[in-house]
């Protein structure tokens, strides 16, 4: 991949971080990281309080898994700007700022990176533990239309669809995989209103 794109490293994967980060770092690419919630999010579902200030918590639990990433080499920007190096986007302040999103568990990390994919005029990569978007057990190559999946959240497929954000669902585990596709090389996954 040649220009600047988004890239959500999912909750999921915070085992794969290591060599995500060694992946991204050595292909030098513009990627604009944006984390997942991981096991920060899932501890404020487990206090089952108001919307408001769950969705406020689980976007520290975006930030926090975020300092973990950037551990990992990579510098940091609370500020969303179309990147020039491998950054990790820390979410909290900007959100607070525009707050674009409405308040609920149906909308998670997944969305926000498409929101800042959209904000941007960037592509979007999203890393999950899977393939891309499995229907009764097949991976789904494209997906033209919303739909619902426990892959990603349930807004996630309309959103994107409804900006025309250029999407690709894929596997973070597999980091030879990614490697590829930062390569430019086709690799397997599911793509939404994408030329991936």
């Amino acid at each position: 991949m040649k220009g600047p794109f988004v890239m959500k490293i999912g909750g999921s994967l915070v085992d794969q971080v290591p060599g995500i980060a060694r992946a991204l770092l050595a292909a030098r690419c513009p990627v604009l990281v944006i984390p997942g919630g991981g096991p920060f999010a899932n501890l404020v579902r487990t206090f089952h309080i108001q919307d408001n200030e769950s969705h406020w918590m689980a976007i520290l639990g975006m930030e926090q898994y975020g300092w973990y990433i950037a551990s990992h080499g990579f510098g940091t920007s609370p500020d969303l700007k179309v990147p020039w190096c491998p950054t990790v986007w820390l979410p909290y302040v900007q959100m607070q700022k525009e707050d674009p999103l409405p308040h609920h568990w149906d909308i998670t990390s997944d969305t926000i990176a498409a929101w800042v994919a959209y904000r941007l005029g960037l592509d979007l990569v999203v890393l999950k533990s899977v393939d891309g978007i499995i229907n009764r057990g097949a991976l789904l190559e494209e997906v033209t239309a919303p739909k619902d999946c426990e892959e990603l959240d349930p807004d996630f497929t309309r959103f994107v669809l409804d900006h025309g954000i250029k999407t690709l669902i894929m596997n973070g585990r597999k980091i030879t995989r990614l490697q590829s596709l930062l390569r430019g090389e086709m690799v397997a996954g599911t793509r939404i209103s994408t030329t991936f």
